[in-house]
């Protein structure tokens, strides 16, 4: 069983690290340049492209719980559906963010609390950046889809391929033509693109065998869709609440000035890059905790949820000694500016207390995603959110400042692990006997 979970998650890890590299990276061009505005600029139009994607991040998770759960019983045709739906809505739902990039960035920008300068040059990022949002959306069902199918190695592939073309380009871009902010957004805009057709070639050239099993005429079946939008519709509540917190997180950063808002943006980081690693983990929880559950293998699932755990415990324990040794010098990779690098200070051990306290939320996510158990996990997020997250920052804020702010984080990343332990035994392990597999 160790072995099954490394062989998923290894591959998901490598990819995941390229995710938070590419933001490093990206933050890293603009802190190296001489106007600070450029790293709020590049932060603060990531997270309303974080609001718009994520929130369709169920074509991703969804689809490899459908597509693991059909795989573990041997149901190929509902194996090619759960590819061919989540496309469908992939294609609608990035034309329609181009239609309304107009009123999405007038929204946006008018719920974050920025300086002008900081709104303008964003503003500019996302609009040659929302092009992308097709081939984006187009990804998330693909690396759902590989993954159900219990191979993290294509998506590996994919991302390393599309976040090194995006980093090459933003590199040329930014120091080859002198561009700012408006150069990492066009990296990533082409880089997008080729990674679809990248992912329709993986597709062809391994799985061209299942399409003989592909039923056309069931894609908009009624029953299957009102399973498929119920589920996904949990998940977006869900979504939508983390990148409510995230987004929390970042405006009310802004609304402190812009020398808060680099700190917090360059911290944020530490969390994101452990985050990505560990949800290597969750995706591979997904694809075995789908199987099994399909396959009806009761042993099987219990023993890989227990080895999980384990394997995160090490993660998290691994990344708070990094953090803690070599934090300070990770930071000053990210930025030479030294007037952000003396204000992080009152602030870092926050980073240092995360992986331990939030690493269980990210393997039950995984769990809950592969069991299709999307009601439970949305509750939970539900919960953790508006009477956890909110509640502690409104009421410590006057004592602690910026400080509660990151409290209000934890304690919020805390009680989505506590919540989700506590739903597990009736939402994941009915109490019937099944097979091994």
């Amino acid at each position: 069983m160790n072995r099954r979970i490394l062989q998923l998650a290894v591959p998901n890890i490598i990819s995941n690290i390229t995710i938070p590299l590419l933001g490093m990276v990206d933050l890293a061009l603009m802190g190296h340049l001489e106007n600070k505005v450029y790293i709020g600029a590049v932060a603060v139009g990531s997270m309303v492209f974080n609001f718009l994607y994520w929130g369709f991040g169920f074509l991703r998770m969804s689809t490899s719980g459908f597509v693991a759960q059909a795989f573990g019983k041997r149901d190929f045709g509902e194996v090619m559906l759960n590819l061919g739906r989540p496309l469908a809505v992939a294609l609608a739902g990035g034309l329609a963010l181009i239609l309304l990039q107009i009123p999405i960035a007038t929204l946006g920008f008018w719920i974050i609390d920025s300086s002008t300068e900081v709104e303008a040059l964003a503003r500019q990022y996302f609009h040659i950046r929302i092009y992308a949002a097709p081939a984006t959306l187009g990804m998330y069902a693909f690396t759902g889809w590989f993954i159900g199918m219990q191979n993290t190695r294509l998506p590996m592939a994919i991302a390393i391929m599309v976040n090194l073309l995006n980093i090459g380009f933003s590199f040329f871009f930014v120091k080859g033509l002198g561009m700012m902010s408006d150069g990492v957004a066009y990296g990533t805009l082409i880089a997008q693109y080729i990674g679809l057709f990248i992912a329709g070639f993986f597709l062809v050239r391994y799985y061209q065998r299942f399409f003989r099993f592909y039923p056309k005429s069931l894609l908009f079946e009624k029953k299957a869709l009102i399973r498929f939008f119920h589920v996904n519709r949990d998940i977006f509540i869900r979504t939508l609440c983390l990148i409510l917190a995230l987004s929390f997180f970042t405006v009310q950063s802004a609304a402190s000035g812009d020398t808060i808002l680099a700190v917090n943006s360059l911290l944020l980081q530490f969390f994101m890059f452990f985050s990505y690693l560990i949800d290597g983990y969750a995706h591979a929880a997904e694809a075995l905790t789908g199987r099994y559950m399909g396959s009806g293998s009761r042993t099987n699932l219990l023993k890989s949820i227990r080895l999980l755990f384990l394997w995160g415990t090490g993660v998290a324990l691994g990344f708070t000694l990094i953090y803690f040794a070599g934090g300070s010098r990770i930071l000053k990779i990210l930025t030479s500016n030294p007037e952000i690098l003396q204000a992080s200070m009152p602030y870092f051990f926050w980073t240092v207390l995360i992986p331990l306290i939030s690493f269980a939320a990210f393997i039950w996510d995984g769990i809950y995603i592969g069991a299709t158990a999307s009601a439970a996990m949305r509750n939970a997020m539900l919960a953790s959110t508006l009477l956890i997250y909110f509640p502690a920052y409104f009421f410590l804020e006057p004592i602690l400042g910026n400080h509660a702010l990151w409290l209000a984080f934890v304690l919020f990343l805390a009680a989505r692990g506590v919540s989700l332990t506590m739903m597990a035994p009736r939402a994941i392990l009915p109490a019937k006997p099944t097979t091994t597999d």
